[in-house]
């Protein structure tokens, strides 16, 4: 990889800090690429110091810098704050700074100065009292990007997973599932797989919306008027798609061994599963954009904030899947196996 990760500060009275630092220390234990912060130099230097943690922190003026500088220091884009950040309080002042963050790791992705992107997590309350006009972090990296329909999908080594519907009741998602929305999504991410993952020939598990995929019609109708129907679209077009499966039997060991993602129809059909394997490592990644973005699966944690005790593993998950899928992109069609 020529061009470092870019990682952003996330919310600074959050943990994103604490966890950026941890794996820098943790960069050779967890072979870590290089990786350039966009963040404010003296924050991270106020964290190091108060925990104790030997981390030389050292701003850069361009992201090259950061590759011969990452193994003796932490290479940092400067990006100022306004507001001195206490620990679980967010600050609306600081709230340009972490949305300028983000702008410009999109801007450095797509201009090749960087290989990929990995967000720290955002305080959206935070935001919309600064005047934020999307629903969340991954509606704002599409309108940077100008894609009109990315895809959540959660990943660890042993499952990825990628809801249909995400951040909607449960009776609201079973009125948007439709047909075109399912094919849409399992587009994305076959395409995402095959570009980003190295997968040639995707296989994709689609689970019924039902208990046993609605048992012939005896436990609902939409998985044979919506679901299958999905499907049968998908196999035309070429796609390795199987379904609809019982989701109460798609995520044992020996069923995930047929399939590299699982396309579920609603939120937590899709986050229990991969929550269960794997609550510490699973990541966010942000299909369907031009770049490449990956994100720790949990939030600010703003009850542990300042203590020194988050964990970063998935923060390091993050920045490995990053490299790997950067590295990918690189050489497409090279087949790296399938998530057991």
């Amino acid at each position: 990889m020529q061009a470092p990760l870019v990682l952003t500060m996330g919310e600074p009275a959050g943990i994103g800090g604490e966890i950026a630092l941890q794996a820098w220390l943790r960069r050779h234990e967890a072979g870590l690429n290089p990786f350039l912060m966009l963040d404010d130099p003296q924050r991270l230097q106020s964290i190091a110091r108060l925990h104790g943690w030997a981390v030389p922190v050292q701003a850069v003026a361009e992201p090259e810098a950061a590759i011969a500088l990452f193994d003796r220091a932490l290479p940092v884009l400067p990006v100022p704050l306004p507001a001195i950040p206490q620990p679980g309080i967010p600050d609306r002042l600081n709230a340009p700074a972490v949305l300028h963050a983000i702008e410009l790791a999109v801007t450095l992705c797509r201009n090749g100065k960087a290989a990929a992107m990995v967000t720290n997590p955002i305080h959206k309350a935070a935001l919309y009292d600064a005047g934020f006009g999307h629903p969340g972090h991954t509606e704002f990296l599409a309108a940077l990007c100008d894609t009109p329909r990315p895809v959540m999908m959660l990943a660890s080594e042993r499952l990825r997973v990628v809801p249909v519907t995400i951040h909607v009741a449960l009776k609201r998602a079973i009125e948007l599932l439709d047909a075109d929305l399912i094919v849409e999504t399992a587009r994305i991410t076959a395409h995402d797989l095959r570009e980003k993952f190295g997968i040639a020939r995707p296989r994709l598990a689609i689970a019924g919306l039902n208990p046993h995929a609605g048992e012939s019609g005896s436990m609902g109708k939409e998985d044979a008027t919506i679901v299958a129907p999905a499907v049968e679209r998908l196999r035309a077009e070429g796609i390795d798609a199987r379904g609809p499966l019982p989701p109460d039997t798609m995520f044992h060991a020996e069923a995930r061994a047929g399939y590299d993602a699982a396309i579920c129809m609603y939120h937590d059909q899709a986050l229990i599963p991969i929550k269960t394997l794997d609550f510490d490592s699973g990541v966010n990644v942000t299909l369907g954009l031009p770049v490449i973005r990956t994100s720790p699966d949990h939030g600010t944690a703003f009850d542990i904030a300042g203590k020194g005790i988050a964990r970063p593993d998935s923060l390091i998950a993050a920045l490995r899947m990053a490299a790997t899928m950067a590295a990918h992109r690189t050489v497409p069609g090279t087949d790296v196996g399938n998530a057991q």
